[in-house]
């Protein structure tokens, strides 16, 4: 079944706020194996410049899993059939340990592609004080939708 195109450009109120932890980091950086101190030691982070332990590129995806944006049952996707099909991250500055963000999620595409259904997401990833942290992109496919 096709998504609904009426949710192209549909902006999601933002996320419950989400405190990052140093402890949520570290057990982060543990799951994808990246061993880099400055995820793990404060003193090792601020020697790089950091005023406290930063989380990996990659971990705004622990928050927007699960986003309302794509739970929601009048678009139609079904999550037993679906693929990443890519995630792209623009940062104004690095995550770290005691930010409280929030997410703000539009769907900004919806296409078929042959027998399945590809939709595009953008992600605000911004403290609850409203600095920017960053801007993820996502992209999943739907398969045999």
């Amino acid at each position: 079944m096709a998504l609904n195109r009426d949710f192209i450009g549909r902006s999601f109120p933002p996320s419950e706020p989400y405190e990052v932890s140093r402890v949520k980091i570290r057990e982060f950086a543990d799951a994808i194996g990246d061993p880099n101190p400055i995820y793990r030691d404060p003193e090792a982070a601020k020697a790089a410049g950091h005023p406290d332990v930063i989380a990996p590129p990659t971990f705004p995806i622990v928050v927007t899993l699960g986003d309302p944006a794509l739970v929601d049952p009048a678009l139609g996707l079904n999550y037993a059939m679906i693929v990443h099909g890519e995630q792209r991250f623009e940062y104004t500055r690095p995550l770290r340990a005691g930010d409280v963000i929030t997410t703000t999620t539009t769907i900004t595409d919806i296409k078929a592609i042959g027998g399945n259904e590809k939709i595009t997401v953008e992600t605000v990833v911004e403290t609850t004080g409203g600095e920017p942290i960053c801007r993820t992109f996502n992209t999943i496919v739907e398969r045999g939708a």
